[in-house]
């Protein structure tokens, strides 16, 4: 696991095994669009990344619309520390 990884994991678990909570998905799917994000700029024929990226995207905001719907505290806690839109 990168190191970058685990600095998110970190700042983003609920307790001190937790790797899979909606929180750290979407804090590991938010680091990896941005990446690709910039790759994409460079890169503009790169159509598989694209699509991996817009996968991405939508996996992001499936877990974001869940945890909405779950606890809308948590959501609103997420979307202001990730600076997302919404």
């Amino acid at each position: 696991m990168s190191e970058a990884k685990a600095v998110l994991i970190e700042q983003f678990r609920a307790h001190i095994k937790d790797t899979g909570s909606p929180e750290v998905q979407i804090a590991l799917l938010s680091e990896r669009i941005n990446y690709l994000t910039t790759h994409l700029k460079s890169h503009v024929k790169d159509h598989a990344s694209r699509r991996g990226l817009i996968m991405m995207v939508n996996k992001r905001r499936r877990l974001l619309d869940y945890l909405n719907r779950r606890d809308p505290d948590r959501y609103r806690e997420i979307v202001e520390r990730l600076s997302l839109r919404k």
